[in-house]
């Protein structure tokens, strides 16, 4: 749905920022000797079980502040180590950015959408790293830049544009951004009449930018001392904030976000609470945003559901009567009464729906696989499939803003298909290709191939793994990258990478699993992957690897792996239980002590992660679970293998202390002399350095390390 990305329950939980201050600190002598973080006695004990925290320290005491000097010198110490042991990589790491910068065009732009009067793109000039918005009149006339992130990064280390909304009669736009990577950003108006800034401003926003009472009104949230977004607050342009009117706040559940959208009509403000597995919408008039909400259904825990209106029609998407999701319809004066329009399935994953004027389209999977289909609003049984050719590949409805659409922009990729940009004619069925990626350097796709391959687990499931590898990749075992994710119902997509390049044109394969904690195939392998059956997630992985070491991709030792986030939290699961498997281990930001985060209900996180994760604080079942498999607390004296973590002083999400905890406790327990590295970016949070070149530069850093450590470098 249109609104979507403003009301994922999962999405929200996960959108809960802090701040911290950025150190810089200079490196006076290059180290000798990896850092040795001071062992302090700190004990914690619930449910009558203690355990020994000796690095808690790491962890500011002022925090969300980072000032502790003691810290403070750890973590640029360990910044120094890692650049001492990368400095010989250098002219690798300098090879490698240049190869990954030369398939990028520097000056690019989408492909111009439709929306009202006007046409919207957005363009890079070469050498810069960030965007510019144009627009032009449909009726002809010149492109008028209305927005230039460059110009707002100006003098900041860091910058990312968060919401970018213009109002329905194209006069204004509402913008916020974000200057240091904590992901609190400020918002502003302009008015693209005269170019001028209003000088309204919201700072703390953590949501999107809604338009209301005919363009006069934006609907925004603010994240709370906690980072918890509770709110639905309207800002009447021209007013002081402190006259804003809450339209709703969430006080029944700490865990729950709260996040607004229009539907399809822009008719009526869809107000959203919910949580990683129980969701409940409330109603307003778009034109009236303060009269009664409708509330659709009360939250009943574990259902999911969410809404949009056609012609006074209620849809509803849900969970409540089989786990992969139906379709259903209600009336206003009865929403909570759902009529079946389409059933549930147990092949079929019904991810989403979008309703236009003429139909309506349906988005899910089928045995994994992405699937478009446009349906009749009269006639049920008409359904069209938009047909793709490749046997696996990553499709979906791209940005389509107006209700009346006689054309569909879809997005399509797969793991040797660039970025491709289509309309999907919906008279003809025909797929007009607008834009497909341009890579100046040069790509054949006729010099790849992509595979789709199963593997069993211990358990007897059938997991799939994605492959893609040049055609001359020599007979045999070879050195094999590993992906995954597997959390919060997230699928990793068999998509187009430029940077992944870098390895697979060096000899490798790549791979990605698609295992359990992701809804690759259906809500169930979600469900099979959470809670009680996180193992699951772990284990997959780990059999995967072993898998493919079988059917002859790669040999033990030559399986390069990384994941970031909870796909981290994997890489710290795997090191533990399986360390020889691995050659070289990249964790970005990971989530790696998963029970101290869990049992500290302060963190803005927590109470909306336990439906993930599971509470350890009121259970003591949960407690000894997730103590069993968190990767901090299971570090043991072993050989690990080589290892490059990465932190990020103002991560909201995954805060800085875990991945600085994990690597001390590491380098005083591993018993071999392999190499361990702990990257901390002082000015940016969860997503690395924001440029498109500066991110780039770091994947070039983690490609650096993997071929040094695999001697594929030479």
């Amino acid at each position: 749905m249109r609104y979507a990305a403003c009301l994922s329950a999962a999405s929200l939980a996960l959108a809960a920022p802090l701040h911290a201050r950025n150190f810089e600190g200079t490196i006076v002598t290059e180290p000798k000797s990896p850092p040795t973080a001071e062992k302090r006695d700190h004990s914690y004990s619930h449910h009558g079980i203690t355990i020994a925290d000796p690095y808690s320290w790491l962890k500011d005491p002022s925090y969300p502040t980072v000032d502790d000097a003691d810290v403070l010198a750890h973590l640029k110490a360990e910044n120094a180590w890692f650049e001492a042991r990368m400095k010989p990589q250098q002219a690798l790491v300098d090879e490698l950015f240049a190869e990954m910068k030369a398939r990028i065009k520097e000056d690019d732009s989408t492909v111009p959408q439709k929306d009202g009067d006007w046409l919207y793109w957005s363009e890079f000039e070469e050498g810069a790293e960030y965007r510019k918005y144009y627009r032009k009149p449909v009726a002809g006339g010149d492109a008028v830049l209305i927005l230039d992130e460059n110009q707002l990064a100006e003098g900041h280390e860091y910058f990312r544009l968060g919401a970018f909304s213009v109002s329905k009669n194209g006069r204004y736009l509402a913008y916020s951004a974000d200057i240091n990577g904590s992901e609190r950003f400020t918002a502003r108006i302009k008015d693209l009449q005269t170019g001028e800034l209003l000088p309204d401003e919201i700072p703390g926003t953590l949501s999107g930018l809604v338009w209301v009472k005919n363009d006069t009104a934006l609907v925004y949230g603010l994240a709370d001392d906690n980072w918890r977004v509770h709110d639905a607050t309207m800002h009447v342009l021209g007013t002081p904030l402190d006259e804003d009117v809450e339209l709703y706040r969430e006080t029944a559940d700490e865990g729950f976000r709260v996040g607004a959208g229009l539907s399809a009509q822009d008719d009526w403000l869809v107000i959203a609470t919910g949580d990683n597995e129980t969701s409940e919408v409330r109603l307003v008039p778009a034109d009236d945003p303060t009269a009664e909400p409708i509330l659709v259904k009360a939250r009943q825990k574990g259902v999911e559901y969410d809404v949009d209106i056609r012609d006074g029609t209620l849809w509803v998407h849900t969970n409540d009567d089989h786990v992969n999701f139906r379709l259903a319809k209600a009336t206003l004066d009865a929403p909570g009464e759902w009529t079946t329009l389409i059933e549930g399935s147990d092949e079929f994953y019904l991810t989403g729906f979008d309703l236009f004027k003429d139909y309506y389209v349906t988005e899910g999977r089928l045995r994994g696989l992405d699937q478009i289909q446009l349906r009749s609003y009269v006639d049920p049984n008409l359904v069209k499939p938009v047909a793709f050719a490749e046997a696996s590949f990553d499709a979906g409805l791209g940005n389509n803003p107006e209700y009346d659409q006689d054309r569909l922009r879809i997005a399509y990729e797969s793991m040797v298909t660039p970025d491709s940009v289509y309309d999907y004619h919906v008279d003809s069925g025909e797929l007009e290709l607008l834009k497909q990626q341009e890579i100046p350097s040069g790509y054949d796709p006729s010099l790849y191939t992509t595979e789709r391959v199963e593997v069993a687990a211990r358990d007897g499931t059938m997991i799939p793994v994605s492959i893609v590898m040049r055609k001359d990749r020599p007979e045999g075992p070879g050195p094999l990258h590993l992906y995954a994710y597997g959390a919060y119902g997230y699928a990793v997509p068999p998509g187009f990478s430029t940077t992944r390049l870098s390895l697979v044109d060096r000899g490798f394969a790549y791979a990605i699993a698609h295992i359990r904690g992701g809804d690759d195939l259906g809500r169930k392998w979600y469900l099979q992957g959470k809670l009680n059956e996180r193992v699951n997630t772990f284990t997959d992985f780990v059999d995967v690897a072993q898998g493919l070491v079988a059917k002859g991709y790669t040999e033990r030792g030559r399986i390069s792996i990384s994941g970031g986030s909870a796909g981290g939290e994997l890489m710290g699961v795997v090191v533990n239980t399986d360390p020889d498997l691995w050659g070289a281990v990249v964790a970005h930001v990971p989530f790696v002590d998963v029970l101290n985060t869990m049992l500290d209900e302060d963190l803005p996180l927590t109470p909306g992660e336990w439906p993930e994760w599971g509470n350890p604080i009121l259970s003591k079942q949960a407690f000894a679970y997730i103590l069993s498999y968190s990767p901090y607390d299971q570090v043991v004296a072993q050989d690990y293998p080589p290892m490059l973590v990465t932190a990020g002083l103002n991560d909201p999400r995954v805060t800085y202390w875990e991945p600085a905890k994990w690597v001390a406790k590491l380098r005083k327990l591993k018993t071999n002399d392999n190499e361990l590295l702990l990257k901390t970016n002082m000015g940016a949070g969860h997503g690395g350095k924001s440029g498109r070149f500066e991110s780039i530069r770091e994947t070039a850093e983690e490609v650096a390390f993997v071929l040094w450590q695999l001697n594929k470098g030479e």
